[in-house]
């Protein structure tokens, strides 16, 4: 089992900035992709940003890139979600997901999930 703790998020303007954390625990060693998700009252889950844990390499959603940066510090089993000029459709709350097989952008094929951390963006 792997366990996700997210923190981090909270009420910022548009156009400010906000960095979550999601520490995993457990039995980390079986994880190879780790991603963020988030989910705005209404809508469904939706696939933002995932990160390759062994060599780092990241993808995005065409929504947040070139405002959000995932990036993972493996001694401390952290992955980090900058978010920059960020926007009220930005508003959401953010999940941590993470699985033993290769990067995907779709929630059903992660087998761990933080509770999730809420960001709200005033315009």
């Amino acid at each position: 089992q792997v366990q996700l703790v997210e923190s981090g998020g909270g009420l910022v303007q548009a156009g400010g900035s906000l960095r979550l954390s999601c520490a995993a625990s457990g039995r980390t060693i079986s994880t190879t992709a780790m991603a963020w998700f988030r989910q705005a009252p209404g809508k469904e889950r939706e696939f933002v940003a995932a990160v390759r844990w062994s060599v780092g390499s990241t993808y995005y959603a065409d929504s947040v890139k070139g405002r959000f940066t995932i990036s993972r510090d493996k001694a401390k089993n952290t992955v980090y979600l900058q978010m920059n000029s960020l926007k009220p459709e930005d508003t959401a709350l953010y999940y941590c997901a993470a699985r033993k097989a290769i990067i995907s952008d779709l929630a059903r094929d992660y087998d761990y999930w933080g509770q999730g951390t809420q960001v709200t963006v005033s315009s």
